[in-house]
């Protein structure tokens, strides 16, 4: 079926933050990072009015293999995006699911930003590099999250498209076990906490 541009719009202004504009085009690891990230942090969600014409026409046209032996141009928006959630998980890792290893954390945010469209990264290479930087930088977030992106960013590649697309059901499914993958812990955390504070009252 086609997809609508006034549709998209509609979406986005009513859904756009919880990445319903991205669902509908069938960019799901897009709107995976909306959900967790409420729209970019609600900047990324304003900026991507600007791209929804563009990502209708490439909904709507037939799938195109990535170019042989060519990586993707470095973005800026994307590394920064890399960085930025790649911190966002590690500090929400720390404070509110702390048995989950902070380096895991931080490279999940990472490879969630690097999956974004057409491309992706190199998991294991990105995996260790976090928790290689987490050794060198004592596990401080933030320096951990600037290698883990360097890492990644070097590895970037094009990810070939799936033909044909997965029906939606299975599309909605991964999505759900990925907010509970990042809700789950945090949720679980709560719970506990507000258990220990209710112990210590009584």
């Amino acid at each position: 079926m086609a997809k609508r541009l006034s549709v998209a719009v509609g979406l986005w202004a009513l859904g756009g933050p919880l990445g319903l504009h991205h669902l509908y085009l069938g960019r799901d690891s897009h709107a995976l990072l909306w959900i967790l990230t409420l729209g970019g942090f609600g900047a990324g969600w304003l900026c991507d009015l600007w791209h929804l014409p563009a990502w209708v026409v490439a909904a709507n046209g037939p799938p195109r293999p990535p170019p042989r032996g060519a990586s993707p141009a470095l973005s800026p928006p994307r590394v920064a995006g890399q960085l930025l959630v790649g911190g966002y998980f590690g500090l929400v890792g720390a404070l509110g699911a702390p048995w989950v290893p902070t380096p895991l954390a931080v490279a999940l945010g990472v490879l969630l930003v690097a999956s974004v469209g057409d491309q992706a990264s190199d998991p294991p290479r990105v995996v260790a590099a976090a928790f290689l930087a987490a050794l060198l930088f004592q596990g401080r977030v933030l320096p951990t999250s600037l290698a883990t992106t360097a890492v990644a960013s070097w590895h970037r590649r094009f990810e070939p498209p799936r033909i044909p697309p997965p029906p939606l059901p299975a599309r909605l499914y991964r999505l759900g076990l990925g907010v509970a993958a990042f809700g789950a812990p945090l949720a679980w955390g709560a719970v506990s906490g507000a258990l220990g504070v209710v112990g210590t009252a009584l």
